[in-house]
């Protein structure tokens, strides 16, 4: 899998870093090392830095933000009124100029008020972990394992100052992020070294060792040593794996068990086709996931509750649907807000913001006119956007969709019964209990098998929190696009299932009667998420194909 990232700069532009070199240029040339102890370096050249914990958390702050702090927000972040702030201020700037300061050259400049970081000739190693990983695809492996070896170490080793709240969780939100690119990168240097397993299986072990709770990066491990020929250290990695798993309470989905079986057989079993991920920023800063498999023209999904870019490859309830699609299409799909690879804590969620994601994520991979598809919940974001932006969408499928959200519809008896629900998700959500497991599993899936309905509460666990499954939820209950649809000009095809419990079998019908000259094909299943083994999936994506790859 190929790592993508397109995002706003997170750092100021005069940390941007123009090409792959990692040496100092020109005279007069800083660099600050802040991944592994803080060290500055003066045209290449190590400089003694004080001592003091807050005169180096000061300049880091300073280096990292790139612009001018007032003093009394200076003194208020590192030290408390008992230490004569402005003192104390003052004492660390005095000890950081003969670092920074050089040949007439002043770096650190102080008025009465403010005070800031001069960044002429200065770089971060920071900023250069954060180009490899934004930029990889244009990296050859050499470029990206020279940025890696120089990028080591967590962000500001040995500058903690816990009693300073704002500072620290600065500090671990800097590591958090650093951990991120660096785990990125990797990624995206192990594809590049997909047919040198020998030199790619060094990487592997550092992203497996700098997420040991990531089930997928431990399986790489083990992928790399059966390629190898190593089947018995395979399985004392993939033992170990399982152990630091059950340590960490992360409960595996399987990719291990799929790699270990690759020893076992001595060859690939059920591997996932590949796909390319990639990031992109929405206006209010949340960070979204989005893939790409396949070849052939591109097909647009939009995205819907409860799913996980990486997971879905090896889950029973979504591998179908990407495997069956991306034999005639290019699929692009993203994880929503709060949901996947993309951001969980985020600042709000709306309709409209999903709206605003999907095309964020359109922009992001160059999308003109293309089709879109839309099932459950992403129907809605679907038909707003296509009413919104008819130029960029050529054709619409929507599947199990709706235009009224569950709380415009629904009865008092239906919606007692609903409000009832997102209480069970609150306390229930991804839990043991067979009771909550099962009540999920007969709405959406009522014929699924046990290991489909297992697979379904492993997704609620990596896929989404509760707070955030209820918080979609309850949007999805007030969503109504119904004044939309007759703004939609792109052609449409509209499937639904006929027993479906969870979006009744008359919601499609209305969707599809709003929407002018929209076909509306029924489907015999009672499963709102179709199962591959059933007749309505081969029903469905022989409309699709039609449809599609029709004039």
């Amino acid at each position: 899998m190929t790592v993508v990232t397109q995002e706003n700069e997170s750092f100021s532009a005069r940390n941007r870093v123009k090409t792959a070199k990692l040496v100092p240029m020109g005279a007069n040339h800083l660099r600050i090392k802040l991944l592994g102890e803080l060290r500055v370096l003066h045209d290449g050249v190590p400089v003694d830095l004080p001592q003091s914990r807050k005169a180096r958390a000061l300049l880091a702050w300073l280096a990292v933000s790139g612009k001018p702090h007032t003093r009394e927000q200076l003194c208020n972040l590192l030290w408390d009124v008992a230490d004569d702030p402005r003192g104390a201020l003052r004492w660390c700037l005095s000890k950081l100029r003969p670092a920074l300061d050089g040949d007439g050259h002043a770096r650190v400049v102080a008025d009465r008020t403010s005070v800031r970081l001069e960044t002429t000739e200065l770089d971060l190693d920071l900023s250069d972990l954060e180009h490899a990983w934004k930029n990889a695809t244009a990296m050859d492996p050499l470029q990206l394992e020279a940025v890696l070896e120089q990028t080591q170490g967590e962000f500001l080793e040995g500058v903690e100052l816990p009693d300073h709240h704002e500072f620290h969780a600065w500090c671990l939100a800097q590591r958090q992020r650093a951990r991120r690119m660096r785990a990125g990168t990797l990624r995206a240097l192990l594809d590049k070294l997909e047919h040198d397993p020998e030199r790619a299986l060094q990487h592997a072990r550092i992203l497996a060792r700098l997420e040991p709770q990531v089930e997928d990066s431990q399986a790489r491990v083990v992928r790399l040593l059966v390629r190898l020929g190593r089947a018995r250290d395979a399985e004392e990695h993939y033992a170990a794996a399982q152990h630091t798993l059950k340590r960490l309470q992360v409960e595996p989905v399987g990719l291990l068990t799929t790699a270990i079986r690759e020893a076992q057989s001595g060859g690939p079993h059920d591997a996932p086709p590949a796909q390319r991920i990639g990031f992109c920023r929405a206006s209010d800063g949340v960070q979204l996931a989005y893939a790409t498999i396949g070849r052939g023209p591109l097909l647009v999904k939009t995205s819907n509750w409860l799913t996980h870019l990486e997971y879905d490859w090896y889950s029973p309830l979504w591998r179908h649907l990407a495997r069956d699609l991306s034999k005639d299409f290019t699929l692009l799909r993203h994880d929503q807000r709060g949901n996947g690879l993309s951001d969980w804590n985020v600042p709000t969620f709306a309709f409209d913001r999903f709206v605003e994601d999907f095309a964020t994520v359109m922009d992001a991979v160059g999308a003109e006119r293309v089709p879109i598809l839309g099932i459950s919940q992403g129907c809605a974001v679907a038909v707003a956007y296509a009413a919104r932006h008819p130029e960029r969408v050529s054709k619409l499928v929507l599947y199990g969709g709706y235009a009224r959200g569950w709380r415009k519809r629904a009865t008092p008896a239906k919606l007692q019964a609903a409000e009832a629900m997102l209480n069970l998700m609150r306390y229930g959500w991804g839990q043991e209990n067979p009771a909550f497991r099962q009540l999920f599993t007969s709405l959406f899936m009522p014929g699924a098998t046990p290991e489909q309905a297992d697979w379904f509460n492993k997704l609620q666990r990596v896929s989404c929190s509760p707070e955030n499954a209820v918080a979609i939820r309850t949007i999805s209950g007030d969503t109504d696009v119904t004044e939309l649809l007759g703004r939609v000009q792109a052609p449409t095809l509209v499937l639904h299932a006929a027993g479906d419990e969870t979006v009744p079998f008359e919601e499609g019908r209305r969707l599809a009667g709003g929407i002018a000259g929209a076909r509306f094909v029924p489907l015999e299943s009672r499963n709102h998420l179709l199962l591959e083994d059933e007749p309505a999936w081969s029903k469905f994506m022989l409309e699709v194909r039609r449809f599609l790859l029709t004039n």
